[in-house]
C-alpha cells in the first residue's frame, strides 16, 4: 500500500497505478494482495479528487470536445452528437454519485463552469 500511496501523490491515475503494478511489481490483480481497491486505498489516505475518476475523465473529454467544436469546427456534426452522448453520461453518472452520497444533493453539470471543475 505504501508504493500505492506514493504513485497516488505523484498524480497517476488508479488505471496507471494498476498498470504499473503488474508490469514493473509482478502484482497482477492488487484488490487480491491488499484486499482492497486501489481507489479505496487512495481514499484511505484523501488522496484524490473532488470528483470521481470516472466522471473526471468524461468531464475533460467533454472540454477536449467544447475546444475543438469552438475553433472554427462549428459544423462537425458528428462532434456535436459526440458531445451530447458525453454530456448525457455525465448528467447519469451525477445522478448516481448523487445517490451515493459522492456528489453534494445540488451539484448541476454545467457546460459554462465545465473548464472550471476541470482544473
Amino acid at each position: 500500500t505504501k508504493l500505492i500511496v506514493e504513485l497516488g501523490k505523484s498524480g497517476h491515475s488508479t488505471a496507471e497505478i494498476g498498470t504499473i503494478m503488474r508490469d514493473q511489481h509482478a502484482v497482477p490483480n492488487v484488490k487480491l494482495v491488499t484486499g482492497k481497491r486501489i481507489g479505496a486505498i487512495l481514499a484511505e489516505h484523501d488522496i484524490g479528487g473532488t470528483y470521481p475518476e470516472d466522471m473526471m475523465n468524461l468531464m475533460r473529454q467533454a472540454v477536449r470536445i467544447i475546444e475543438h467544436l469552438g475553433s472554427g469546427n462549428h459544423k462537425d456534426i458528428h462532434n456535436k452528437r459526440s458531445l451530447e452522448i458525453t454530456e448525457a453520461k455525465l448528467r447519469k453518472l451525477a445522478s448516481y454519485y448523487i445517490s451515493e452520497g459522492k456528489l453534494p444533493a445540488d451539484w448541476r453539470y454545467k457546460r459554462d463552469e465545465l473548464r472550471l471543475m476541470v482544473e
